[in-house]
């Protein structure tokens, strides 16, 4: 734990206690100068997330203060009283600890060697509290002197959520902390595009979050660490869903045979995503996102110098893909087509890429061949076994570099293509996983393929592909939203 020091002169004491502490302790009632610490945490993140507010007063204390001669101290459950003890250990520059709901304030008070409590409210818990530390007057906090000048000491950012634990925030202002209050409502970090635009803002070293909303929260040094990057997704925030909608263009880059995004270069398939995109905001309940699906790497007839009947291209290549979209403001996904190949060892050629933050991953197992297939010749699947390890090492590469998390998608329109599908691991936090259904031809085959596949499905996001020559008719964008339910949360243009 870093500390810093600053002295507080005898004045900051309580003017009525300086005698209270002398016959306590037979020393000089009025020393020449009172020594206070506070602290910033070794870790970077620090969690008080105890069921009560009097427990996460305590807790926050100790993050933030290795000793204080003054301690604010009022009743816990009296909201007057705890306002009032906020305002007074701010004016203080000291902690404030709340008495009740079966805290040991004792055991604080004498780790932070308290010589004053300063009291608020029903003085009855404050006197009980200083009796059982040796050497500790409580006064009336409006008695107590606050200390001629105050630092702000402490390099860490306290974010708080809930607005009842208003001890807590005022201890971490007198520790001179930098203060984040949640907007009514949120406890998660990275959904709102404001709390993350304020942790990316600050410079402190550590982090502190304090509510009982974090109590168990699976990852959440993670979670700390992306919204501290400051990093939003295309939309704002760091949320997928149920926040945006995402429309794209899908193909390889110089061809327009496998898709319209190859139709055109970098910069024109931009801007006509953003139109196709458009063309669904009036019908949409959700913001709507334009997206790019890149074929990062194309099944082949051929086996090629490798054997492995895919073609894959070079990640600076599709660099321009990626910036150009980041300036749009768009995202980014990375299809891969490994023929015989492995998903992984194809994802790990794109991990220069994948670091971006609006650059996410998508698998094709129709094109994922065992040993003895060619593309086009049979229809490929891929277990969930291969699937997992894709997914882990894309999340490992998430948390490591404090990313937003990543849209995971998975194609399918045949059963067989996603191979035991309930097994496939939803649990990392870092990827939202999206199955994009691609079956084309007349709508109501098409409509039968996106029902089959959602029964018995694991919750995930969802997305559906209309093609533009391949379909009888293709969708309009109102159709698209008002004729396919559950309403797809991706839709894709082939």
């Amino acid at each position: 734990m870093l500390t810093r020091r600053r002295l507080l002169p005898a004045a900051s004491l309580a003017v009525g206690a300086s005698l209270l502490v002398a016959a306590c302790t037979g020393a000089d009632p009025r020393p020449e100068r009172v020594e206070v610490t506070v602290a910033t945490p070794e870790a970077p993140v620090t969690t008080a997330a105890s069921p009560t507010a009097a427990e996460r007063a305590v807790e926050t204390s100790r993050a933030l203060w290795t000793s204080s001669p003054v301690v604010v101290l009022a009743p816990a459950g009296r909201p007057d009283a705890v306002a009032d003890a906020a305002a007074q250990g701010e004016r203080l520059g000291a902690p404030v600890l709340l008495a009740g709901d079966g805290v040991d304030v004792a055991a604080e008070l004498d780790r932070l060697d308290a010589t004053t409590v300063a009291t608020v409210g029903d003085a009855d818990d404050a006197h009980d509290d200083a009796a059982t530390v040796h050497g500790v007057a409580s006064v009336p906090a409006d008695e107590v002197e606050p200390s001629p000048s105050r630092h702000a000491d402490s390099s860490t950012l306290v974010v708080v959520a809930g607005s009842d634990d208003a001890a807590a925030s005022a201890t971490a202002r007198a520790a001179g902390a930098e203060l984040l209050p949640l907007p009514e409502g949120v406890v998660d970090l990275q959904q709102d595009a404001s709390v993350v635009d304020a942790m990316g803002a600050s410079r402190a070293a550590a982090t502190v979050v304090v509510g009982a909303a974090f109590a168990g929260r699976a990852h959440l040094d993670w979670s700390v660490a992306a919204a501290r990057s400051g990093a939003q997704l295309p939309g704002g925030g760091q949320r997928f869903f149920p926040d945006r909608r995402f429309v794209a263009l899908y193909g390889a880059p110089g061809t327009g045979a496998l898709g319209v995004l190859g139709e055109q270069d970098a910069a024109a398939a931009v801007r006509r995503a953003a139109e196709v995109a458009a063309g669904y905001q009036a019908s949409s309940d959700r913001p709507v996102v334009p997206m790019l699906e890149v074929i990062a790497t194309v099944a082949a007839g051929s086996a090629g110098p490798d054997g492995d009947y895919s073609n894959e291209l070079d990640p600076e290549t599709l660099r321009p893909w990626v910036e150009a979209a980041a300036d749009a403001g768009q995202y980014v996904v990375l299809d891969l087509q490994p023929g015989r190949a492995g998903f992984l060892s194809q994802a790990k050629r794109y991990e220069s890429l994948l670091a971006e933050p609006n650059v996410g991953l998508a698998l094709d197992p129709e094109w994922r061949l065992a040993p003895d297939q060619v593309p086009l010749a049979q229809i490929g699947g891929v277990d969930a076994a291969e699937v997992n390890g894709v997914s882990t090492w894309l999340a490992d590469l998430v948390a490591a570099r404090s990313l937003p998390p990543k849209l995971f998608v998975l194609h399918q329109f045949r059963s067989s293509m996603l191979r035991d599908r309930a097994a496939i691991d939803l649990g990392r936090p870092e990827l939202t996983t999206l199955v994009h259904v691609d079956g084309q031809g007349s709508q109501p085959d098409k409509q039968a393929t996106w029902r089959a596949l959602h029964d018995g499905a694991p919750a995930v996001a969802w997305g559906w592909k209309n093609f533009y020559d391949e379909d009888e008719p293709m969708l309009t964008p109102e159709q698209t939203l008002g004729d396919v339910s559950p309403v797809p949360d991706l839709v894709t243009y082939q």
